[in-house]
C-alpha cells in the first residue's frame, strides 16, 4: 500500500528499531511507496512512511530491493562529495559518500544476505542507512 511521506523532522530524527519477520508488510508498503514516487525518488527508509523500523528500499534500474535490518560491514576508504535531496525534506545538501559499501541484511523471505554496492546504488544505500540512524542530510 502506498503511504504518505513523513515530513516531521522530529520523527525522522529518531533512531530506527530492529525489524522483525512480522515487519515484512512494512517493507512491502515501503516498496509500493518507492515505486509510486519512482520518477523523483530512488530510495526510502521506513521512517519516511511513518514507521520507526530498520528497513530501507532502493531502486536499481527497474528492480526494487528491500533490506530489513541493513548494516554496513565494510566501506571503501576512498570518499567523494555528492549533492543529494530527500523526499522528506526540501532542498539539496552536500554530503560525503564512500565509493562502495558492503551491507548485510535480511531479505523479504527473512534470509540473510550480504551485498556490495558500488556507484550510484552505494550512494543511495548510504543515504538510507543514515535515515535509520536519525541523521538527515
Amino acid at each position: 500500500m502506498v503511504k504518505e511521506i513523513m515530513r516531521d523532522v522530529l520523527f525522522l530524527g529518531q533512531k530506527a528499531e530492529a525489524a522483525t519477520k512480522e515487519d515484512i508488510s512494512i517493507a512491502e508498503d515501503l516498496l509500493d511507496t518507492l515505486r509510486f514516487h519512482r520518477e523523483h525518488c530512488v530510495g526510502m527508509a521506513a521512517n519516511m512512511i511513518g514507521e520507526r523500523k530498520a528497513i530501507i528500499a532502493i531502486a536499481e534500474g527497474n528492480r526494487f530491493t528491500a533490506m530489513l535490518n541493513p548494516e554496513a560491514v565494510k566501506k571503501s576508504p576512498k570518499t567523494y562529495k555528492a549533492t543529494e535531496g530527500c523526499l522528506s525534506i526540501p532542498g539539496e545538501r552536500e554530503v560525503e559518500r564512500h565509493d562502495w559499501i558492503e551491507v548485510k541484511y535480511r531479505d523479504m523471505a527473512w534470509r540473510k544476505e550480504k551485498r556490495k554496492f558500488t556507484g550510484f546504488e552505494a550512494e543511495i544505500v548510504q543515504h538510507e542507512l543514515e535515515h535509520l540512524e536519525g541523521k538527515l542530510i
